[in-house]
């Protein structure tokens, strides 16, 4: 009886803390809704949280986005605000809006709308909504010091970076969050290759509404199934998926109006834009983020390349937004990383962020580190003064016969070959499901692709000592093939130990014991080996180079594991199929225009990693 009655006072407790945790920003915010008009007229909706304790002023933090200021309705308050719950409860003024064209807003919307420089009289772009808001807020919220951060996760951080161009005076800070940098790099395509695993995502971004609304204004596709794998083969090419996004679907008709890297997609690309800046910035990824992994590498190398500002970096083991949840054991799929990473990111990393540059005079600077990257090998937070880290160098492996991962090269001019079947892909993951985004594919096991005979694999022997990759990859393939297109798909894989031990994490059908553990994999569409906006065929059988970036990573690969790294051609429905013979655009092929094609790679192809140095 006792017992019970412990168990029961131990729920009841919890329970009233839940309670409270839901009403915190009802019992400590104001909210005020209103429109913001821009300077040509527009009306932007706009919700601020100001807290009830007027005896001091408070800085302000402002988050645009096109997924809304839910929920809508001065009486109807969010259970959390603000970038993490320790900023919630230490004093700001919180403000969150409709970007242009969306929900509650007026205007037009305009995917990834480009950046207008020197603009005159009632020109508008983003960066001057963003200007024209936070001169509205400073200016008319009681209680504020004066002092601006901006912030973001993936699309609203997009928004985040775009306050940065021309910024208000006021805009002290700002953290772009896994933000977009070019779409024709993040989400939707990879090196000209189309992401067909955000293709659902279509309707969020491709509809547009009539007037202000509430509520949302469009649907996804009923596909039927929770086999997205099967769902796409059966569909066949892209062009069938007419079927399910009409003309009234603005995106859809611009990704298949514009497969090249052309105008359209260039002007829309922020990175090139990132210059002069002026404002704190510390921007925030996930070193397994399948989303945006381009853009936060990116922004913040531009802008450590052409500004004098404070500019920080922070990577974690995180997939898409990670960092902005609480949850006590961080993974990935089956692979764990350790215990309250994001949390302690929360509170030591970005809590003092913005503190510094908010409520302080923001003078010197924060006592964080220029660089604080996650070792995804060693499981262990690092602090560099630079990234990549100056004390690094090169290495090359070299893609030897008898699936060897050499560091020095053998004269045998041999290669190895395959055969892709478009009516055969391989898989992305062995997990069948139908996902609005990948996430957990990004440390899957690999072993299910090794042993298929259209995936080369070359791999080292067992390593003597621990090497900790930092920075970029560069795969420099020689290949040729029997057809005149073809993608190109390089994975790095961490090989674990035979005796490894398994997680709570670790699926039911796997062993921890020799995982194969995806460190990083990238996707280029062969046509643009040249480039992104002038495609070439190939030319059958004829040795060719290809390329690939992948993007940076920090990993120890720990003595007693292996570097592997395996080669193929399709990676679905990840990727949409290529049709391997050449077509003008692939967003229109036909059934008949796909064929098995014979592809090889020759062994003078090369891996340059960035090995840092003790």
């Amino acid at each position: 009886m006792v017992h019970k009655l412990s168990v029961f006072i131990a729920l009841f407790v919890i329970a009233v803390a839940c309670a409270q945790e839901e009403t915190y920003v009802k019992d400590n915010y104001n909210k005020t809704e209103t429109y913001i008009t821009m300077r040509d007229g527009t009306r932007l909706f706009t919700a601020i949280y100001s807290p009830k304790d007027t005896s001091k002023s408070y800085p302000m933090l402002l988050k645009r986005t096109p997924y809304s200021c839910r929920p809508y309705g001065e009486d109807q308050f969010a259970s959390k605000i603000a970038p993490n719950e320790f900023m919630m409860k230490d004093g700001y003024i919180v403000v969150y809006q409709d970007v242009r064209g969306r929900w509650m807003s007026e205007g037009t919307y305009d995917n990834m709308r480009a950046y207008i420089p020197n603009k005159t009289g009632d020109q508008f772009d983003e960066a001057s909504d963003t200007y024209d808001t936070i001169d509205w807020l400073v200016k008319n919220v009681p209680n504020n010091n004066g002092n601006v951060g901006t912030w973001g996760i993936s699309y609203p951080g997009f928004y985040a970076t775009y306050s940065l161009l021309d910024a208000h005076p006021a805009l002290k800070a700002s953290s772009p969050q896994a933000c977009i940098g070019d779409f024709y790099f993040d989400d939707f395509h990879h090196n000209g290759a189309y992401l067909l695993s955000y293709w659902r995502a279509t309707s969020v971004f491709g509809y547009e509404k009539t007037k202000p609304t509430n509520e949302a204004w469009y649907d996804f596709p009923d596909l039927g199934t929770e086999d997205q794998y099967q769902f796409f083969l059966d569909a066949g090419p892209l062009s069938n998926l007419d079927e399910y996004y009409k003309e009234d679907n603005v995106f859809w008709q611009q990704l298949k109006e514009h497969p090249d890297y052309d105008e359209f997609w260039q002007r829309r690309g922020i990175i090139q834009h990132l210059k002069n800046i002026k404002p704190a910035v510390m921007v925030v990824g996930g070193l397994f983020d399948a989303e945006d992994l381009y853009g936060p590498f990116e922004t913040y190398e531009k802008i450590e390349e052409n500004s004098n500002n404070y500019n920080t970096v922070v990577f974690g083991p995180w997939s898409h937004g990670d960092w902005a949840r609480t949850k006590k054991r961080q993974a990935i799929g089956n692979v764990y990383f350790g215990d309250d990473i994001s949390v302690n990111y929360q509170q030591d990393i970005e809590t003092k962020f913005f503190e510094h540059f908010l409520k302080g005079d923001g003078s010197g600077k924060p006592k964080l580190p220029e660089a604080y990257m996650f070792d995804s090998g060693s499981l262990e937070w690092k602090e560099y003064t630079e990234w990549p880290p100056k004390n690094t160098a090169k290495k090359t492996f070299w893609l030897q016969n008898d699936q060897r991962l050499n560091d020095r090269a053998e004269k045998s001019y041999t290669f190895e070959e395959f055969v892709s079947d478009p009516k055969k892909p391989v898989p992305y993951t062995e997990d069948i499901k139908m996902v609005f985004t990948p996430r957990k594919f990004m440390t899957d096991d690999q072993r299910f692709a090794a042993r298929r005979p259209d995936v080369l694999v070359f791999e080292t022997p067992v390593l003597s000592e621990d090497m900790t990759l930092a920075g970029d990859i560069m795969a420099k393939l020689k290949v040729a093939t029997t057809g005149t297109d073809a993608d190109w798909v390089v994975k790095v894989i961490d090989v674990f130990p035979p005796d490894a031990q398994n997680t709570q994490e670790t699926q039911d059908h796997l062993k921890m014991s020799n995982y194969h553990m995806m460190v990083r994999s990238e996707v280029l569409r062969g046509r643009y080996r040249n480039s992104f906006s002038k495609p070439e065929a190939f030319v059958p059988n004829k040795k060719t180079d290809v390329t690939i970036k992948l993007q940076d990573v920090h990993h120890t690969f720990k003595k007693g594991h292996k570097i592997q790294v395996q080669v193929q051609s399709t990676w679905f429905p990840y990727i949409d199929i290529n049709p391997q013979a050449f077509v003008e655009n692939i967003f229109y092929a036909k059934e008949g225009d796909f064929s098995k094609q014979t592809h090889k790679v020759f062994n003078d192809s090369s891996i340059e990693v960035m090995v840092l140095q003790k």
